[in-house]
């Protein structure tokens, strides 16, 4: 198993970084947050422009391929960026469509991978939440209940959320759009690429948050030193650090799980979900408490980023179910 990235992938992290960084995300995340979608479909169509909804998208339905590995990169990048959107729901919704078979999926999956369509999904399972992610700025929101795919056309209200820009409303109605057998085993494969996109944009998150809350401790001075110095602020920081780093090769090793359909590959991705989205919780935590009164104010940046990190943490899959499904004996997908 190959642990490493190689120069391909590197090259396409580097690009997704540069162009995130000159795109003023921090604007976008606050345009969203408020309703206004075009900043951020403006950024959606760099992004497939990028490629990277093309990577969740089959080669017949022109996309590149089932990509779980350069989905994970992709996704790292996006979360170092907070980019906004139903980002992870997009890549679940490729992965979806792509194998379930009939006429159906042509007519979204092209769509999908240009960026022309945002696209949002909804698998409604026991201890699930019935909400879907950017109802309001999606043009087609999915809807799995058990065998059945359904096309909502229609939503509720959108409900408040710890993060400003995860806009989350209950899908209502619609027509079946696919059903069967063939419909279970598509969504338990697109519910862990979605846990799997989630864990590598948490990761990201995190270590934007730990880059920015060191850079601010170097800055930040208490009685004539810079609070950096202090050992308990060095110890705080460098907790965060090991536990971004353990988390990394889990999210890898779980994307490779996927690439190679390993029956197994449901506890792979737990492991990740569960071990990246702690790791960015912590880090933003420590990012909190590190830029003391300044981090429990919501017009610096940071507050974008610090936001983001609890429901990340919750979506597609709690901190518990995670837990349960690395527990639990035999494949799990």
């Amino acid at each position: 198993m190959r642990f490493l990235l190689d120069d391909g992938q590197r090259d396409f992290a580097r690009a997704l970084d540069g162009m995130l960084a000159s795109a003023g995300t921090p604007g976008v995340v606050r345009a969203w947050a408020c309703g206004d979608h075009g900043p951020g479909r403006a950024l959606w169509g760099r992004l497939a422009e990028a490629g990277v909804f093309a990577l969740a998208v089959p080669e017949e339905h022109e996309g590149v391929g089932m990509l779980p590995v350069e989905l994970a990169v992709a996704f790292g990048e996006l979360g170092r960026h907070a980019v906004p959107g139903p980002l992870a729901e997009t890549a679940a919704a490729g992965a979806l469509l792509g194998r379930l078979g009939g006429d159906a999926p042509h007519v979204w999956l092209p769509q999908l991978a240009s960026g022309k369509a945002v696209v949002s999904l909804c698998v409604l399972s026991p201890g699930g939440s019935p909400y879907a992610l950017d109802a309001d700025a999606a043009d087609a929101v999915f809807v799995v209940d058990g065998d059945t795919v359904r096309l909502a056309d229609s939503h509720g209200p959108v409900q408040p959320s710890a993060d400003p820009a995860r806009r989350q409303a209950r899908p209502l109605g619609g027509v079946v759009f696919a059903q069967g057998p063939a419909v279970t085993a598509a969504a338990a494969y697109a519910a862990d690429m979605a846990a799997l996109v989630t864990a590598a944009q948490a990761l990201g998150l995190g270590r934007a948050l730990l880059e920015r809350t060191v850079q601010y401790v170097r800055q930040r001075t208490q009685f004539g030193v810079a609070v950096g110095s202090f050992q308990a602020v060095k110890h705080r920081l460098a907790d965060t650090l090991i536990a971004l780093e353990f988390a990394q090769p889990l999210v890898h090793a779980a994307a490779l799980a996927l690439a190679a359909d390993d029956p197994a590959a449901g506890r792979e991705v737990a492991a990740a979900k569960v071990s990246a989205c702690e790791a960015a919780y912590g880090a933003a935590r420590t990012a909190l408490q590190l830029h003391g009164a300044v981090g429990y104010t919501e017009e610096p940046d940071l507050s974008l980023w610090i936001r983001k990190a609890r429901p990340l943490r919750t979506a597609w899959g709690t901190p518990a179910v995670c837990r349960a499904r690395v527990l639990a004996r035999g494949a799990l997908r």
